[in-house]
């Protein structure tokens, strides 16, 4: 038989046992069954190493040998990166059940007196092995998963707008998704010469679904192509949004968004919510100002009617536009950072270099005591210098 042969068993033995009449009766033992493959070593201490090589689904360990002990091999098998996961049988001359609790707590998968029938140890090593094959295959499936949604995640970033540094009008973001894919998504973009829009919307949930609803949401208004709709009026693009993006037609998804537009000559922004948290506008003097237009989120009912509210931005200002994850925090020491707290942080942080992004998410990592958010944390800073 090849070598090409024996590597395509579907279960691969490694005995690791340094008795050589064991190793030549377990050989024979195994022998009849053509689905089984057997590699043996009787240096405990090229164990891992002929592991390595010889890639068994499953490990018979003798507990008793010089130098290096099974359950001491054990251990070792558990803490290599590439070996962990590999199923360990235990070989003992006797029952011992301190013995038997002993390996079991170091990670052996099973307990056997040898030399045990030929029928139950063959059955034993197929169990094992097809159980450590699928972990394999799933193991695989996850990482291929984690591929393609690592390009969707970068394909969903690639859609938002570069930076303004100069110009009439600046804008920032940050953009933290919880997971791998969330359902935030922000943009801008002149509608004209002299109307400027931003928007921030955040789909219900996270995930695979969420993030195509973000998606499609965000290119219809890059596009701007809500038939009948004009972009400058914040109501009627709330409008149009619901007509196009119904929960019924969405798998009973929904969104919030805040849109709005500067315009550059009469220095007024209209604006209007679809249950988004008000944005914060910060003007000379410190006066911090809530943008509030509240209306029934996204999707929620064909027919609605949506407000939009107007005011004026006195230069220089900043208007930060923020997704729900920027303060529904779950604090360490218990309790929920409020959208007062926010405010108010936001409004100390704001310094002659302008409010700062990156200081808000480093704070809300802090408060949550880990990198990883809970929820999507996405937040647009317009500036008018």
């Amino acid at each position: 038989m090849t070598d090409t042969d024996h590597s395509q068993r579907p279960v691969r033995v490694l005995l690791v046992d340094d008795q050589a009449m064991v190793a030549e009766a377990v050989r024979r033992m195994l022998a009849p069954e053509d689905d089984i493959a057997y590699v043996s070593v009787q240096d405990p201490a090229k164990a891992l190493a002929t592991a390595l090589e010889s890639a068994p689904t499953v490990v018979l360990l003798d507990l008793v040998m010089p130098e290096v002990d099974g359950l001491t091999l054990v251990k070792f098998f558990r803490a290599h990166p590439k070996l962990k996961d590999l199923p360990l049988i235990v070989l003992s001359t006797r029952e011992e059940p301190a013995t038997k609790a002993q390996a079991f707590a170091l990670g052996a998968n099973d307990y056997l007196v040898k030399l045990p029938d030929r029928l139950e140890l063959a059955a034993r090593l197929r169990y094992h092995s097809q159980g450590y094959t699928r972990l394999l295959e799933r193991n695989r499936a996850y990482q291929e998963l984690a591929r393609q949604l690592d390009q969707a995640a970068q394909y969903v970033r690639n859609l938002l707008p570069a930076p303004l540094t100069e110009g009439p009008i600046r804008a920032g973001w940050v953009f933290e998704p919880s997971a791998q894919l969330g359902g935030d998504a922000l943009g801008y973009h002149r509608v004209d010469e002299n109307h400027f829009a931003f928007y921030l919307l955040d789909v219900c949930d996270h995930g695979v679904g969420p993030a195509l609803l973000s998606v499609s949401a965000l290119n219809v208004l890059r596009s701007q192509t809500l038939p009948g709709v004009d972009f400058g009026s914040p109501a009627q693009v709330m409008e149009g949004l619901n007509s196009v993006f119904q929960m019924s037609w969405q798998n009973d998804l929904y969104f919030t968004i805040f849109y709005g537009v500067y315009d550059l000559r009469s220095r007024k922004v209209r604006f209007a919510s679809a249950g988004h948290p008000p944005p914060l506008l910060f003007q000379a003097g410190g006066k911090v100002e809530e943008l509030r237009c509240q209306s029934i989120f996204i999707g929620a009912m064909p027919g609605v009617t949506f407000k939009e509210s107007e005011t004026e931005v006195a230069a220089p200002a900043s208007l930060l536009v923020v997704s729900d994850g920027a303060y529904e925090i779950r604090k360490m020491d218990g309790g929920m950072w409020s959208y007062e707290e926010f405010k108010e942080y936001a409004r100390e942080g704001v310094s002659e270099d302008g409010l700062r992004l990156g200081d808000i998410l480093d704070h809300a990592r802090r408060m949550l005591g880990r990198g990883t958010l809970e929820d999507d944390l996405t937040m647009l800073k317009i500036s008018i210098p």
